[in-house]
């Protein structure tokens, strides 16, 4: 398995591109934020940052509901600095004792890991979980 920091990818005609060059994953409570740096055929990198959530059905089973956003270069500078702005005012306007009992009571954790091996681990665990033999009872 490759490493989430240095990925080669290739396109359907056999030519090498990167495609996914480097991940972080957040894990923030009931949803995983990914920041997935990639580049296009013509070599220009961009970011994507995907919001998933873990969704069960009525049978039980479950689905990752996600919502992207594509960030290109020439948009990173207005993009920072706008979330620099909002998220000055809330540490100004919410006090930080709120903020960090917070983020620690819901279990923020940061990791490097892909969205699919995030995927396929969640599908295991839940698999552990849901496979019970009436004999192991």
């Amino acid at each position: 398995m490759e490493s989430a920091g240095s990925k080669e990818g290739t396109n359907n005609s056999g030519s090498k591109f990167k495609q996914e060059i480097h991940s972080k994953v957040i894990r923030a409570g009931k949803r995983t934020y990914f920041f997935d740096v990639k580049s296009t055929r013509s070599d220009e990198f961009y970011l994507t940052i995907t919001e998933s959530k873990k969704r069960f059905g009525e049978n039980g089973k479950f689905s990752y509901e996600k919502h992207k956003i594509f960030l290109y270069k020439e948009d990173f500078e207005k993009f920072m600095e706008s979330l620099q702005e909002v998220v000055d005012y809330i540490f100004e306007k919410q006090p930080e004792d709120e903020l960090v009992s917070r983020s620690r009571d819901e279990g923020y954790e940061a990791e490097t890991e892909t969205e699919a091996e995030f995927e396929e681990a969640e599908a295991a665990e839940v698999k552990d979980y849901t496979n019970v033999e009436f004999e192991d009872i």
